[in-house]
C-alpha cells in the first residue's frame, strides 16, 4: 500500500458519483492531513462554488455516502465545509506494517516511466567551479535521484561552457608559456587565462594572433583542437573531483558541452529560415515568438545567428532541445539554471515548439532558482570581492563540522570522527540550500546549517542516529526487527500516518521538482519521532509493545536515511 490516501479517494470518488453524478468522478477530493483529524478533504469547498451551493450541503451531501468501513472510522463536517476523517485503527496498523515490510517504503515504481533529460551543473571549463554553481549541481542532483526512485529513465547532462573566442586568447598564450602537461591544475589554468587576458588588451599582436587561434580552432586545426582537448580534460577532472566531495551523481561521460553542438548550428538555422520562422532583422537573423515584448510593446528577437556570422547561446540551445527530444528521445526536458534565464528559456522553448523539434506531448522545465547570500544580503563573495570557491567552501564545512563532531562524540576514532564530519559538513551545506524554496534567495549562515536544532540536516542525522542507536542497544537490525506494529498511544499513531506519507512526498518533489518539499518532510517526520521518543518508552518497554517500537523506529531511520540519500546526504549511523 502506497499511501492511505489511495483507498481515502476511493471512496470519496465513489461518494462523489453517488451525491452529484459520474461528471464529478474524477474530481480531487482534496485531502490532506489535519491537526484536527489523521486527514482532511477540502472538495466540499470547490465543489460548493461550482455547485452554487452552501458548502456544509455539500459536505452533508458526501458524508451520507461515506458510511463507516474498514478504512473509515469515523467523518465529519467542520467550519465552513471541511471534512474530518479518522482511519480505523486496524487499517492504520496494517498500513504501517506493510509500509515497514516494503524495500521501497511504500513508493511505487511509475506506470508509464517518462525519459527525462537534465541539464544541470554547467560550469565553465579553465575555471573553477565557485559558489554560484552550487545550487544548479545540488538542485539538479535531486531532482535526478527522486526521478530515478520513481522509476523513470533520467539522462543527465552537463551542458558546460567549453566553446567561444576566449579560448583562442588562452591556447595562444598557454603555446607562448610552453603548454600545459598532464600534472597542469585548473588554478592554474585559471591564472594563464588571466594573464592572457592582460596579454590581449596590452599587445595587439597577441590579439591578432589570438584571433588567428580562434579560426584554427573553429576550422579543426589538430596542434590547437589537441590544445583545447588538454584543457577540458584538466577542468572535466576537477570538475569530478567536486562532485565526488559534494556526493552529487554527474561523470565525466554525462558531459556534453557547448562544443557538442558546433556542427549542427548552420542547420538550425537553416532550417528555421526554410519553415519562415527566421527572418533578418538588422543584419541578424531573429526569430520573434508570438507574446514576448519589451517595455514599449515592441517585439523581442531571439537571435540565432548574430551580425557578424557567429552563433550564441540561444542557437546552443535549440541544437541541444533538437538533440535530446530526437536522438535521446526525451518526453521531458528539464534544464537547472538561475531565474535570470527565464524569459531567454521561455523563447527557446517557443521556438522549439513553433520548429517541431518539441512535440505537443513533451514536457520542457525550466528549475529555477535565487542567489546565495552573505550575511550582509548581498551575493556571498570573499572579502576581497572575489567568488567563493565550490573547493574552499567544501573545505571549510569539513572542517567546521569536524569541531562540532569532536566536541559531541571525543570518544569515537579520528578516521570515524572524520567521516562522519565529512557527511555533516557537506549534508549541511546542501541541506541549507536545498531545504528552501528554489525560486528564492537563501543566506548563507554557518551556525545556523550546523545547528543541531532546527530545519538542518545535523537534525535529521541525529534523529537517524538515535534510532540506530536504539536498535543496536536492542540488539535488532532492520531485518531481525519486528514488523508487527501496533500504534496505541497518540504519538506513535502521529508518527505512522507521518512515515505514511512518503510515497505522496516522493511523487509531489517529481512532479513539481521542488527538493524543499522533500526536506520539509523529513524534519517534519525527524519531530515526529522526536514526540514519539519522549512520549514512548522504548527499550523500557515490555513484550509485544516493546517489539512493536522498536519496529517503529526501524521503519523510522529507514525513511529518514532514504529520504537523505534522495537529497544526496548521507546518513550516519552514529553521531
Amino acid at each position: 500500500m502506497a499511501s492511505p490516501l489511495v483507498p481515502l479517494r476511493q471512496r470519496f470518488s465513489a461518494a462523489l458519483v453517488a451525491a452529484f453524478g459520474p461528471e464529478e468522478a474524477a474530481t480531487d477530493p482534496a485531502i490532506h492531513r489535519s491537526q484536527h483529524a489523521d486527514y482532511q478533504a477540502d472538495v466540499a469547498m470547490a465543489l460548493a462554488r461550482r455547485c452554487k451551493r452552501n458548502p456544509r450541503e455539500v459536505a452533508a451531501a458526501l458524508l451520507a455516502h461515506l458510511p463507516v468501513d474498514d478504512v473509515i472510522a469515523h467523518a465529519e463536517a467542520s467550519g465552513p465545509g471541511f471534512i474530518n476523517l479518522r482511519l480505523q485503527p486496524a487499517f492504520l496498523d496494517g498500513a504501517v506494517r506493510s509500509l515497514a515490510s516494503d524495500a521501497r517504503l511504500g513508493v511505487p515504481l511509475a506506470a508509464n516511466p517518462d525519459t527525462v533529460v537534465i541539464d544541470y551543473s554547467a560550469p565553465n571549463v579553465a575555471k573553477e567551479m565557485h559558489v554560484g554553481h552550487l545550487r544548479s549541481t545540488i538542485i539538479g542532483d535531486v531532482i535526478a535521484r527522486v526521478l530515478a526512485f520513481a522509476g523513470h529513465k533520467v539522462i543527465p547532462q552537463n551542458h558546460i561552457g567549453d566553446w567561444g573566442t576566449p579560448f583562442g586568447m588562452l591556447i595562444e598564450h598557454m603555446q607562448d608559456q610552453g603548454g600545459v602537461n598532464d600534472a597542469t591544475t585548473v588554478q592554474e589554468t585559471v591564472a594563464l587565462y588571466k594573464a592572457a587576458r592582460v596579454a590581449f588588451d596590452a599587445d595587439p599582436a597577441f590579439a591578432e594572433r589570438a584571433r588567428q587561434r580562434v579560426v584554427k580552432l573553429q576550422a579543426g586545426d589538430a596542434e590547437t583542437l589537441a590544445l583545447w582537448q588538454k584543457l577540458i580534460a584538466i577542468s572535466v577532472k576537477h570538475f569530478t573531483e567536486l562532485y565526488e566531495t559534494l556526493g552529487v551523481g554527474l561523470q565525466p561521460s554525462d558531459v556534453r558541452g557547448e562544443s557538442a553542438y558546433n556542427d549542427a548550428l548552420p542547420a538550425v538555422v537553416s532550417d528555421l529560415q526554410a519553415m519562415g520562422l527566421a527572418r533578418e532583422s538588422d543584419g541578424a537573423i531573429c526569430i520573434f515568438p508570438e507574446g514576448f515584448v519589451g517595455r514599449e510593446n515592441e517585439p523581442i528577437p531571439l537571435i540565432v545567428r548574430k551580425q557578424d556570422g557567429g552563433y550564441g547561446y540561444a542557437t546552443t540551445d535549440l541544437a541541444a532541445v533538437r538533440y535530446r527530444a530526437g536522438t535521446l528521445g526525451a518526453n521531458r526536458i528539464v534544464v537547472v539554471v538561475g531565474s535570470p534565464q527565464q524569459q531567454h528559456l521561455a523563447m527557446v522553448f517557443a521556438v522549439a515548439r513553433l520548429a517541431n523539434w518539441a512535440a505537443p506531448e513533451l514536457r520542457m522545465e525550466h528549475v529555477a532558482f535565487g542567489s546565495v547570500l552573505g550575511p550582509d544580503k548581498k551575493m556571498f563573495k570573499t572579502r576581497s570581492g572575489d567568488s567563493i570557491s565550490l573547493a574552499s567552501l567544501c573545505a571549510e564545512a569539513i572542517e567546521r563540522a569536524q569541531k562540532v563532531v569532536a566536541e559531541k562524540a571525543p570518544e569515537l576514532p579520528a578516521a570515524e570522527q572524520h567521516a562522519i564530519a565529512r557527511a555533516v559538513g557537506i549534508g549541511a551545506v546542501k541541506y541549507a540550500d536545498l531545504s528552501s524554496d528554489r525560486i528564492k534567495d537563501y543566506v548563507f549562515d554557518w551556525d545556523r546549517m550546523l545547528a543541531f536544532e532546527g530545519n538542518t540536516a545535523p537534525y535529521l542525522m541525529y534523529a537517524h542516529a538515535r534510532c540506530r542507536s536504539i536498535l543496536r542497544k536492542a540488539e535488532v537490525n532492520d531485518e531481525t526487527v519486528s514488523r508487527e506494529l501496533t500504534l496505541s498511544e497518540p504519538a506513535e499513531k502521529a508518527l505512522g500516518l507521518q512515515l505514511l506519507q512518503f510515497s505522496e512526498i516522493v511523487e509531489k518533489t517529481a512532479e513539481n521538482l521542488k527538493p524543499h518539499l522533500l526536506c520539509l518532510y523529513l524534519f517534519e517526520t525527524a519531530s515526529a519521532f522526536s514526540t514519539f521518543f519522549e512520549h514512548c518508552p522504548v527499550l523500557k518497554s515490555e513484550g509485544e509493545v516493546r517489539a512493536s517500537r522498536l519496529g517503529l523506529c526501524s521503519v523510522t531511520a529507514r525513511v529518514l536515511a532514504q529520504g537523505l540519500a534522495l537529497l544526496g546526504i548521507s546518513a550516519p549511523n552514529q553521531l
